[in-house]
């Protein structure tokens, strides 16, 4: 068995109009909610033994402070990818469970392509910012990974944490 943990990064600030969009970090709320999502994470064990993470500073500040302990793959093929892209990195992942942090509007696509079917919850299609989907997949190795096989364990927004 292989377990997914898919994130999408926490709020970003837009304040700094000079910054470009990969270099955009977390606002005060983005950073309230990935601390958070970090300690969810603990709570329920749900420790990833490898990290595959935009190269965006939003994503790479959305996993530093999930307080994993764990450096992080950055990819910069995971930065405003599609599911297509996605789903090539992590046919490549080695780790038995995977963290992946990106953006939208190809996360969410990616999410509704891993899963059987989609979680009764009234956020899952848009994939809103820190939104995490845990889904486990009855296969030995990433590379054996295909559309619409994941069996969804939680799906949660920081929302839902308050």
């Amino acid at each position: 068995m292989r377990q997914l943990i898919l994130m999408r990064h926490a709020k970003s600030d837009w304040d700094d109009q000079t910054l470009g969009d990969h270099a955009r970090p977390l606002n005060k709320r983005g950073r309230r909610s990935a601390t958070a999502l970090g300690h969810w994470l603990r709570a329920r064990n749900l420790i990833p033994d490898q990290i595959l993470c935009s190269s965006a500073i939003r994503a790479q500040e959305t996993c530093a402070r999930l307080k994993l302990q764990i450096a992080p793959d950055l990819l910069d093929s995971l930065y405003m990818a599609e599911p297509d892209p996605m789903l090539a990195d992590l046919r490549g992942a080695k780790g038995t469970r995977v963290l992946m942090i990106g953006h939208n509007p190809g996360i969410a696509g990616f999410a509704h392509l891993l899963v059987t079917s989609p979680p009764i919850h009234g956020r899952f299609d848009d994939f809103p910012t820190g939104a995490t989907l845990v889904a486990n997949f009855a296969i030995s190795a990433w590379s054996d990974l295909v559309p619409r096989s994941g069996k969804i364990i939680h799906f949660i927004t920081p929302h839902d944490l308050t």
